[in-house]
């Protein structure tokens, strides 16, 4: 059997630690993700569900616990190590797109994956069949500013796809988005997942989004226990 793609085990992270103002956001945060398996993850706001994420993604470091990731624990690894891991096998969404304005759609899709090595032409039909993917082949040459919320949160997509992650983090992925909208494009985002296999952990606070995942977690007082 092969290694689950993400393992949190005894997760703990505060702030202020050790002053009379300190907060413990999480109280030793377990969860086992297997490959292709999609799960989501449920808190009010302001319950660690980002910091959760980060420090999954390798953007933070716990105060204690381990972060194993496809097999390789990151508890010692070096900072070039861990930037390694997150470039190769972590794709990220967030809230808001922070797409590049200053680039196209298509562009958006191709400049991490000319971070990581692929030769031009190759990520340009990449991105291009992203894209295609998510309904966007006529909007590739268009920058950010030029779409709609819904466009951009979808080549969103498409660029953390574009180095093909094992896992996919996703914040909010739709929280910016109107009810109708935010329904369409997490659609499209289940599609994406679903067919390239990969593994996801997605944070939302629409209880009918996260029914439409394998299964559900929740965060409640910094524990993660099933939904």
């Amino acid at each position: 059997m092969s290694d689950p793609v993400l393992s949190l085990d005894g997760i703990e992270k505060g702030y202020n630690r050790g002053k009379a103002n300190e907060v413990l956001v999480l109280r030793g945060a377990n969860a086992v993700i297997q490959p292709g398996e999609v799960v989501g993850l449920v808190a009010p706001s302001g319950a660690g569900k980002s910091t959760l994420l980060h420090i999954a993604g390798l953007l933070d470091t716990p105060d204690s616990g381990h972060v194993v990731i496809a097999g390789q624990d990151m508890a010692q690894a070096s900072d070039r190590a861990r930037t390694t891991v997150r470039r190769d096998l972590v794709g990220f969404v967030y809230q808001f797109h922070h797409l590049l304005p200053e680039f196209t759609a298509a562009e958006n899709i191709i400049v991490p994956q000319l971070a990581n090595g692929t030769p031009r032409g190759e990520a340009a039909d990449r991105a291009e069949m992203l894209l295609a993917k998510v309904g966007l082949s006529a909007r590739g040459s268009h920058r950010p500013g030029a779409l709609s919320g819904g466009e951009q949160q979808r080549v969103a997509f498409c660029r953390a796809l574009a180095n093909a992650p094992r896992l996919l983090l996703a914040d909010e992925p739709t929280g910016n988005l109107d009810p109708e909208t935010s329904d369409t494009v997490f659609g499209v985002l289940m599609e994406l997942v679903r067919e390239t296999g990969m593994s996801a952990l997605i944070a939302t606070h629409n209880h009918d989004l996260a029914a439409r995942m394998d299964r559900v977690l929740r965060l409640d007082q910094g524990v993660l226990v099933n939904g």
